[in-house]
């Protein structure tokens, strides 16, 4: 079923026929490959654009790929699912924008800027942040009531966890579509309010910082800390596995958000961490983090 805003709704919001059958996803990298596979998957048409000359081509070549292997285990038909992406060159109008460019709030911001010029009035306008205030980017637009986080987890097309991040200025019309919305995409919502790092970068940041300042102190190498919280804790993946995998970058910038926006210097990066960003190590992404992925 795709979902749509029935009319007493709309008359509510202001909000005209939003049915999310059309999505425009911005950055199409490791997430937003991922959020464009799983919506065209739920039926929908996709729109992928990113400004990195060859970055869909690699998106939609690494879509073929997690669909290939879905397939075998009687998943949907790659071709059927790439059928409905296209790419474009530039923003276009859609129903929804979901953004998943790079961590950095004014690169998110001047995407929200220019989709609010491009897409219809009505359309709702999500981010895949994982840190940056809701609240910054709908500033950046004149339908704040319709901008939201739509924060998934990574691998997006494995993870069900989509934490639905409400502005101050977000309706309650917009957080219940999109709500409704990942339940079509086979996720599970959970709401949260705009405070930084919402719910999950709150909780999960400070434990891999933790995990980095033991590896920093001496205390043990990476393969034994991770065993430890993997074991320990029944964790599928240890925080430093695990920050590799996000990025170390992402990593950073997330707890520079947390320690400018809480005003707390606990979440303050561990000097390591911040070495090997600085030396361009940055996990799986650059081939090496913690660990080595030659």
């Amino acid at each position: 079923m795709i979902f749509r805003l029935d009319a007493q709704t709309r008359s509510a919001s202001s909000l005209p026929d939003v049915s999310f059958e059309h999505v425009l996803v911005v950055g199409a990298g490791q997430m937003g490959g991922g959020i464009a596979q799983v919506v065209a998957t739920s039926g929908r048409r996709v729109s992928l654009h990113d400004a990195q000359p060859g970055a869909v081509d690699r998106g939609i070549g690494a879509m073929r790929n997690s669909l290939a292997k879905l397939a075998e285990k009687g998943g949907a038909d790659p071709d059927d699912v790439l059928g409905r992406v296209q790419a474009v060159e530039d923003l276009v109008p859609a129903d929804l924008m979901i953004e998943a460019v790079v961590e950095d709030a004014d690169v998110k911001e001047d995407v929200f800027r220019r989709a609010d010029s491009t897409l219809p009035e009505g359309a709702v306008l999500a981010s895949n942040t994982s840190s940056i205030p809701i609240a910054s980017l709908a500033a950046a637009t004149g339908r704040s009531d319709r901008v939201i986080g739509m924060h998934f987890f990574n691998p997006v097309p494995v993870m069900a966890l989509v934490e639905v991040v409400r502005g101050r200025d977000t309706s309650d019309e917009t957080a219940e579509a999109i709500t409704e919305l990942a339940r079509e995409l086979g996720k599970t919502p959970a709401v949260a309010n705009d405070f930084p790092g919402f719910v999950s970068n709150r909780i999960l940041m400070p434990f891999v910082n933790e995990a980095v300042w033991a590896l920093h102190d001496g205390v043990a190498e990476p393969e034994a800390i991770d065993t430890i919280a993997k074991l320990g804790f029944n964790h599928p993946l240890g925080p430093l596995a695990l920050a590799d995998l996000i990025g170390l970058d992402t990593c950073v910038a997330i707890m520079e958000v947390l320690e400018e926006g809480l005003g707390d210097d606990r979440y303050a990066p561990c000097p390591l961490l911040r070495e090997h960003v600085a030396a361009g190590r940055f996990g799986r992404k650059s081939g090496e983090g913690f660990y080595s992925y030659s």
